[in-house]
């Protein structure tokens, strides 16, 4: 590992070329440093609104779920940042079963949803859920009319040869979207044969992209037909005004969950828990409509967009966390998709 400075920042090169960009100096005790794992617009308007709710400050450094788990993993003994937000359930399980967390009941898990509660308490507070959405995929109807491809309807459908080089999905290696949804292919199939259906679904994929809400922009866009998401992410587009329609696949689907949680031996603890405290509670969670976001958030209180995916209309799936969510659970499957997928012949 080598070890730079360069314009306030520390640039951190691991072994395999991986390089990772934090703040060079300790966070004053004013301030609270969160990697935020929401899209850019999210992330400015929480740091906003927590500002002003709050009085204190924040530093945002914006990552993807994987690259949160990477840098914490760098990081250890120690970190410079306090809180993630948000993480998948199960990468902040496994964070937790590594000692990367802090364990920590708010106040607020009082408010919150009965299913939020649960996971909070099964998993000892090392994560309490800010919000849940359902795994699905969305389409450009201007172009698939335009080139006569038939309507996917469900998962089995995006194999399909009318749909080559229409699909673009985010890489699990990075995306807690996309690894959700290796898992929920592999749940509802069987595993091996849901990287054989994932093979051949690569053939349609014309780029696996960083983000998880990558694909659907580039459909909403116009720039692919067909982008795998959360609904939520396929409805934001719809209400902006892109010819975009939402699919909750016929066979069923996986959902996430998402939580905030602390990082073990964060320059600032207290303003981990006031940030903790402050996404759990009705302000914190409803920037979310203010940002045009459709989550089903975890607080009884906030508030909840009437074109939001409701999971009780959808076919979902239990996702077994202790198979695909462990650390060794994701690097066996992130090695077979990498082998088996991404390398596989178009």
């Amino acid at each position: 590992m080598r070890l730079m400075q360069r314009a306030g920042l520390s640039v951190v090169v691991l072994a395999g070329g991986v390089v990772l960009w934090t703040l060079a100096s300790e966070a004053s005790a004013q301030e609270v440093t969160v990697l935020c794992n929401y899209e850019v617009d999210w992330c400015e308007a929480m740091k906003a609104a927590y500002e002003k709710t709050t009085g204190s400050k924040a530093v945002f450094i914006r990552r993807t779920d994987g690259e949160s788990l990477a840098q914490i993993r760098a990081e250890k003994g120690n970190p410079r940042a306090d809180v993630v937000h948000a993480a998948e359930s199960a990468s902040a399980k496994a964070l937790a079963a590594e000692g990367l967390l802090e364990a920590y009941k708010s106040p607020m898990v009082g408010e919150l949803h009965d299913w939020a509660q649960k996971i909070a308490e099964d998993n000892k507070y090392f994560q309490t859920p800010i919000y849940t959405g359902v795994l699905g995929f969305g389409y450009n109807t201007e172009l698939l009319s335009k080139n006569k491809m038939p309507e996917p309807k469900c998962w089995k459908d995006l194999a399909n040869p009318a749909y080559k080089n229409e699909i673009q999905m985010a890489n699990p290696g990075t995306s807690g979207t996309a690894f959700n949804t290796v898992a929920t292919i592999l749940q509802l199939m069987g595993e091996d044969q849901g990287f054989k259906f994932l093979a051949e679904m690569n053939k349609n994929v014309n780029q696996y992209t960083r983000s998880g809400t990558a694909g659907i922009r580039a459909a909403g866009k116009g720039e692919t037909t067909i982008g795998i998401a959360f609904l939520h992410d396929s409805v934001a587009q719809a209400v902006q005004g892109y010819p975009i329609k939402t699919v909750a696949p016929c066979e069923g689907t996986g959902y996430e969950i998402i939580s905030s949680a602390i990082i073990k031996g964060g320059p600032n603890p207290e303003g981990a828990r006031k940030w903790m405290d402050f996404v759990l509670s009705p302000a914190g969670q409803n920037v979310a409509i203010t940002v045009n976001k459709f989550q089903i958030p975890s607080n009884k209180n906030a508030q909840v967009h009437p074109l939001a995916p409701k999971p009780s209309d959808v076919k979902l799936i239990k996702i077994d966390l202790d198979k695909y969510g462990s650390k060794e659970g994701r690097e066996r499957l992130l090695s077979r998709w990498e082998n088996e997928v991404f390398k596989a012949p178009k």
